[in-house]
């Protein structure tokens, strides 16, 4: 098993961050093209909140599989790639909320925080995103040494609260079929189990000093 990692360590290293970024970009373009073409159905905004919403879900889960994956694999490399994604996350975060703000509500201030104040999944997915603000801001390495790793660490642990926030967004969200929500739910409640599990079993890697 540790031959096979280090036979595939080079490539995945080499390919990983452009791999990485076509999959930030190439969803994002697609997605305003199928706008522009009007090819995302009868309700064209709905659809754009909901893809932007789940590629974000998408990219908090492989920030949050980094670790285990770095346990497992002892590819302590793969540091700097669980901040891009998660400033990833935030990308489309960002993007998601924009839809809501501009496309769906057309910058109606006073709308949106009623809608913030009386409709919970609104209220959640706000709070899911206002806590990912911190997390990109401290996101550097200069973040990590100005904290403190013990309190960096600390700080980050809301990424948790975000995803669960994120997840219940997403399920109350649906008015319908709720398989696809109960999918990312799993995801994320593997993760967290996962990441439990492997903090029990060892030493946690130290942050801003990846092995490899």
């Amino acid at each position: 098993m540790r031959s096979m990692l280090v036979r595939a360590e080079s490539p995945i290293r080499r390919l990983l961050r452009p791999a990485l970024w076509l999959l930030v970009i190439v969803p994002a373009i697609v997605l305003v093209a199928q706008l522009l073409l009007d090819q995302l159905g009868a309700e064209p905004i709905e659809a754009l909140e909901h893809a932007s919403g789940k590629w974000t879900l998408r990219f908090l889960a492989g920030s949050l599989a980094i670790t285990p994956l770095m346990r497992l694999t002892g590819w302590g490399w793969l540091l700097v790639q669980r901040r891009f994604l998660g400033l990833a996350t935030f990308f489309w975060a960002i993007g998601h909320l924009s839809v809501y703000t501009v496309l769906d509500q057309f910058f109606d201030w006073p709308a949106i925080a009623e809608d913030i104040l009386k409709r919970i999944y609104i209220t959640l997915g706000m709070l899911a995103f206002v806590l990912m603000i911190p997390l990109a801001v401290t996101s550097t390495k200069a973040s990590i040494r100005r904290l403190g790793g013990k309190r960096w660490n600390q700080l980050h642990r809301l990424v948790y609260v975000s995803a669960v926030a994120g997840c219940v967004h997403f399920l109350w969200a649906v008015k319908k079929d709720l398989a696809e929500p109960m999918i990312y739910a799993a995801v994320f409640a593997v993760l967290f189990a996962l990441r439990l599990i492997l903090r029990k079993r060892g030493p946690r890697t130290p942050l801003g000093s990846p092995r490899g």
